[in-house]
């Protein structure tokens, strides 16, 4: 590695560096949340996404840098999980833009490619914030190019990248109040700065090595979507009622086209699916400018194969015998534990799922095409049976510690047999994604922002099939907006937010955004935040139980809501989402 220049092996190794020194900080990272919830997970979210881009970038990185580059972005796209997630993988998208026509770079194309960066970041945020990891992106490319003026050794100028990130990082508490009151810097600032340091690390010392963490960097995990309205328990018994001789399409087959010159040229998406429709169903094609991803059940995968060729190389490929999996589904220690079509095991979620593989419910292979459908991000059984109740196609796995990628959100979309489909993402972290994803589905996407469940299941039940989609997305927001949103669940550290001292193992009770009660009591926090949410005139007031309430806790709250508020109508779910003891919706 020159010490002025960089190419595409030197690349690698650097994001390799990157990745080994974030993952080693994770839980540093997700300390910095500003609330001391359990769903603190910045770090987990930066971490799963830099490791799938790096592992993209690992298999088609070929030493020329700008390929290199755009192999990685296209990889951090697809992965990106939460709005920490999303911003890096557009900071580094603006990064591989730059890079893109050059086998190597000096200090002062890299500065130039950290300030394209920045530029995308900021184009991708809808209302950019300071104080924020794009404030520190931001100040430390300024940097970046000022030192390229002067200085041509690499490690040098990312030595003045990571100083002027550091101090970027020391301000963020002046710039975001709620920083400075919980006594915090910004957590997505941080998590850029041991990326940077990685970077130094790599071309500082050449002959540095890595600890091993990073270059096998661990498969994301993520529970299953499950289909809307069924629980996991259901779907062991559904397996029990297919025939293996009734699966029409028997291997699921999965690939990427890497497309070339000619290919490029003549490839259309929209006649490339018609055409792949004639071989099978559960069919999913996500396409961009260099790559085409592809899943289909396929009985004959040859003639899959053989039609994608026409646009270029096939890789990554990957056919399962269906029914031979179906075999083994049915005699497996006489049905109890049962797995998926894929051969994923399958079961009822003990804690907040870790993301791994992707997976969204899929529609019959009959199921008619419609004007309008919804998906709506959520975990736990209860609260995906409530919302395929109310009208929603597809629930995706996902919520509060582990949010669902890009492709995964793009997978559950281009699951719906629908021409136009609304998103819940049902938590603010998760927003930002879904937005990302309807960029790159095969159809009209509408993402609804809802930040809570209460909000996601109001605007799924203001939804009317009868009207169009303009009036449906008002009508959902609208809905949304009238809802309070309250939830119950733990410290995790020591914190002092709005006059509240909490301790660490305190229940607390959040009012939307906001701690509203807290203490080591859970009876008189649930009581206290209730008291903060029921105004006089509201009509009902609906309680989702989660998997570690207590089944008698909850009758106690029930006929103390029911005593203190009679004029309010009590509706009680069993939510089953891990964390969380109770999510509580009220509505005038």
């Amino acid at each position: 590695m020159s010490s002025q220049k960089v190419n595409g092996s030197d690349f690698v190794r650097m994001m390799l560096f990157a990745a080994e020194r974030l993952q080693s900080h994770v839980e540093q990272v997700n300390a910095l949340n500003v609330f001391p919830v359990p769903d603190g997970d910045t770090g987990t979210n930066m971490n799963l996404t830099l490791s799938l881009g790096v592992r993209e970038m690992q298999k088609k990185a070929d030493g020329h840098l700008g390929r290199t580059a755009e192999a990685l972005a296209k990889g951090l796209l697809m992965g990106a999980r939460g709005n920490s997630g999303v911003i890096l993988s557009q900071l580094f998208r603006g990064f591989a833009k730059t890079l893109a026509p050059h086998a190597e770079a000096d200090a002062k194309l890299l500065a130039q490619a950290f300030a394209g960066g920045v530029e995308t970041a900021y184009k991708a945020v809808v209302k950019p914030v300071e104080g924020t990891i794009l404030t520190v992106a931001r100040e430390s490319a300024e940097t970046a190019v000022k030192t390229a003026d002067r200085e041509e050794d690499l490690a040098r100028l990312m030595d003045a990248v990571i100083r002027t990130a550091r101090e970027s990082l020391a301000r963020t508490p002046e710039q975001l109040p709620i920083l400075k009151q919980v006594g915090v810097v910004d957590a997505g600032g941080q998590g850029l700065i041991f990326i940077y340091e990685g970077f130094h690390q790599a071309l500082k010392d050449p002959n540095a090595a890595l600890s091993g963490a990073a270059a096998a960097a661990p498969a994301a995990k993520t529970a299953p979507a499950a289909p809307a309205g069924h629980a996991s328990e259901r779907r062991r018994i559904a397996q029990a009622h297919i025939a293996t001789e009734e699966i029409e399409f028997g291997y699921c087959t999965e690939f990427i086209v890497q497309l070339h010159d000619e290919g490029r040229a003549k490839f259309d998406e929209h006649a490339f699916r018609n055409d792949l429709s004639e071989h099978g169903d559960s069919m999913v094609v996500v396409a961009d400018d260099d790559l085409v991803k592809v899943h289909i059940h396929a009985e004959y995968p040859g003639n899959v194969l053989n039609l994608a060729m026409q646009y270029g190389s096939l890789t990554r490929i990957k056919i399962d015998n269906m029914r031979e999996q179906h075999t083994e589904i049915l005699s497996h220690e006489g049905g109890h534990a049962h797995a998926d079509v894929h051969g994923e095991p399958d079961g009822p979620p003990q804690a907040e799922p870790k993301p791994e593989t992707a997976g969204a419910a899929k529609p019959a292979a009959d199921a008619p095409r419609k004007p309008m459908g919804m998906v709506a991000v959520a975990v736990g059984d209860g609260l995906s049976e409530v919302f395929h109740s109310v009208g929603v196609d597809v629930m995706l796995s996902g919520g509060q510690t582990m949010n669902p990628s890009t492709e995964e959100i793009v997978t559950a979309i281009q699951n719906v047999p629908a021409d136009t489909v609304f998103v819940l993402p049902n938590n603010s972290n998760i927003i930002m994604a879904a937005r990302q994803a309807a960029e790159l589905a095969d159809r009209n996407v509408v993402v609804i922002p809802t930040k809570t469940i209460p909000q996601g299941l109001s605007a799924a039940l203001a939804f009317n099939e009868f009207a169009d989609a303009e009036t449906n997305a008002k009508a959902m927001e609208e809905a949304a907006g009238r809802v309070r949103s309250g939830s119950v669940t733990y410290a995790v550290r020591d914190s002092a937010i709005d006059g509240l001292e909490i301790r660490e193992g305190d229940y607390l009770g959040m009012l939307d955004s906001q701690i509203a009660a807290s203490g080591p009591n859970l009876d008189e926090v649930v009581r206290g935040l209730l008291e903060r949410m029921i105004e006089s005139g509201d009509e009902i007031v609906t309680v989702f139980a989660g998997q570690d309430a207590d089944e008698a806790h909850t009758g106690k709250l029930a006929a103390w809501l029911e005593e203190r508020y009679p004029d309010a109508e009590l509706e009680l779910h069993r939510g089953g989402q891990p964390l969380y003891y109770y999510l509580i919706s009220v509505e005038g």
